[in-house]
């Protein structure tokens, strides 16, 4: 099992950035696929990024894309979400997830944290 714990949450005016942490510890590995969620007060948590193991493949919804970027340092046990030009619609809890290679699921979550967007 692997333990993910997020951080770098807040509140940042609209325009702003935000750098969000993933920090894993446990039976981690840098073959893991992280992903970053999100679940706005009344919806559904939605995919925002996803990053493959080497960190060369990065997925993004296509309502961050251009706007978010996914990193990983592996020898940290740490994934990165910046988050540029942040607008009240990315008002969030934003969560981490790790999956295996070979795994469809998520298997392990973090506890998440609020990013605030004001206008």
């Amino acid at each position: 099992q692997v333990q993910l714990v997020e951080s770098g949450g807040g509140l940042v005016q609209a325009g702003g950035s935000l750098r969000l942490s993933c920090a894993a510890s446990g039976r981690t590995s840098s073959r893991w696929i992280v992903g970053w969620f999100r679940q706005a007060p009344g919806k559904e948590r939605e995919f925002v990024a996803s990053i493959a193991g080497s960190g060369g493949d990065t997925y993004y919804a296509d309502s961050v894309k251009s706007r978010f970027t996914i990193s990983r340092d592996n020898a940290k046990n740490t994934v990165y979400l910046q988050m540029n030009s942040l607008n009240p619609e990315d008002t969030a809890v934003y969560y981490c997830a790790a999956r295996g290679i070979t795994n469809v699921s998520w298997s392990d979550w973090g506890q998440g944290t609020q990013v605030t967007v004001s206008s």
